[in-house]
């Protein structure tokens, strides 16, 4: 196990991270670790990673098939870290819901997918299902074809391999044709049509468009969860969920729902962070109070 501090520019919390429900990741309670467990980028094996964090930073002790280097860096990229808040922290300054929302939730990043890999095969999973019981399927088919690791004291797995992902035949409550899709999604990545790092350099809306295109049954919101809650992007703008839609009526005080042209020209003054206040909106909105109808 190889261990690394991790100074953040700019607000980070942990906590605010570890507590933060996307996809499969569900915590209810933090005990002052956050516990990850994933493909490394190159499918060449696994990592585990217990995060911590105190006054002199944030610590990833990290163990796996890869260099630790590079599973340090991954993590970095899941938990945000890889930006400079500081400039968030300054779009919180000129837009006063931004603000308000970052004072509900102190030192919030968005945390991503492990990797475009991981969240297209969370997209095939989870379309037209309940969310919990594919969580629960997730696990128990990383459990079984994937690896497991003691992340500070507690079993975690991590989701198979596109290698170990083709290998699976059958799984119990896993229907056939998400089985097909979800090869469909490991042979994509072989071919290198998932690269996180490739995809991160592509143009997003062409790179939504390609997906779509390339995998069965992923739709323009899913393309958009996997560009957008994947690849550490900061600044790419989506309308694809309705719910962000009301938060931005209910936060600013509109009277109607927002057409796409008025979210674009909102979120001109939340540059170069559209991501993470669309993601902060849509996630925390409702802890605060309605605005006013202007």
């Amino acid at each position: 196990m190889t261990t690394f501090t991790v100074t953040p520019q700019g607000p980070f919390e942990l906590r605010e991270s570890a507590l933060f429900g996307f996809g499969h990741h569900t915590s209810p309670r933090f005990d002052g670790i956050m516990r990850m467990a994933f493909c490394l980028d190159d499918y060449g094996g696994h990592a585990a990673v217990a995060v911590t964090q105190d006054e002199a930073g944030v610590h990833l002790a990290c163990e796996g098939d890869g260099p630790a280097e590079s599973m340090r860096d991954q993590a970095c990229r899941v938990l945000s870290l890889d930006h400079d808040g500081r400039v968030f922290t300054e779009i919180g300054r000129r837009d006063p819901v931004i603000g308000r929302l970052q004072a509900a939730a102190p030192g919030l990043r968005p945390p991503q997918f492990y990797s475009a890999y991981e969240a297209a095969a969370w997209a095939v999973l989870s379309a037209r299902r309940p969310a919990k019981q594919m969580s629960e399927l997730r696990r128990r088919l990383a459990e079984s074809h994937g690896r497991t690791f003691d992340v500070a004291g507690q079993p975690l797995a991590a989701f198979p391999t596109p290698e170990q992902l083709l290998a699976v035949a059958d799984f119990d409550g896993l229907p056939e044709v998400k089985l097909r899709r979800l090869h469909a999604v490991a042979r994509a990545a072989l071919d290198g049509a998932l690269d996180t790092t490739a995809i991160a350099a592509e143009d997003a809306d062409r790179a939504m468009a390609r997906l779509q295109q390339l995998l069965p049954g992923v739709g323009p919101f899913y393309s958009a969860l996997i560009v957008i809650r994947a690849l550490g992007l900061s600044d790419v703008l989506s309308s694809e969920e309705s719910r962000s839609r009301e938060a931005i009526r209910n936060l600013y005080g509109l009277d109607h729902d927002p057409s796409d042209a008025e979210i674009a020209a909102l979120a001109e003054n939340w540059r170069p962070f559209r991501t993470w206040a669309t993601v902060m909106i849509r996630a925390i909105g409702g802890r605060l109070e309605p605005a006013a109808v202007a």
